[in-house]
């Protein structure tokens, strides 16, 4: 992955790669609940909170701060860490599910809402369950196509 991302005039961030995979957890339970109950509440509360990782970084999440404050004080291995550019356009494309869901709900579409939220759900359990981060990997072909 860092040979795709290396460019020199573009200062590089980094962020605890166990970070993200902690907030995808969280964020599974939440869309689950907003899915579940189809709750269009619960559902613009993650939409901001995606808004929040997209446009600051997903380190400045709630999800990301009690990382920060209450698990990774906790964990004994050296923290790997990763580029923080995939994680925000993960988190910017979360963004854009919660909002077309939200919408839908808003209007009355409830299967726009259904589907929306069962898309970030499915991509946030991939990350929670199997460390795979699917918005990650999207930035990385983005970044692989177009800078040829």
């Amino acid at each position: 992955m860092s040979e795709i991302l290396e460019k020199p005039e573009v200062q590089k961030m980094y962020i605890d790669a166990r970070g993200p995979r902690f907030s995808a957890s969280i964020t599974t339970l939440v869309l689950a609940l907003a899915l579940v109950t189809q709750n269009k509440w619960v559902l613009v509360a993650q939409g901001l909170i995606f808004l929040i990782g997209a446009t600051r970084g997903p380190q400045f999440t709630p999800y990301g701060l009690l990382f920060k404050k209450f698990i990774k004080p906790r964990l004994k291995k050296e923290a790997p860490t990763e580029d923080v550019r995939p994680p925000k356009f993960a988190q910017a494309v979360g963004f854009a599910f919660a909002l077309v869901g939200a919408i839908g709900a808003f209007t009355g579409a409830t299967t726009v809402f259904t589907v929306a939220v069962g898309f970030a759900l499915a991509a946030a359990f991939l990350n929670a369950a199997f460390n795979y981060c699917l918005g990650c990997e999207m930035y990385l072909l983005i970044v692989r196509f177009t800078s040829k």
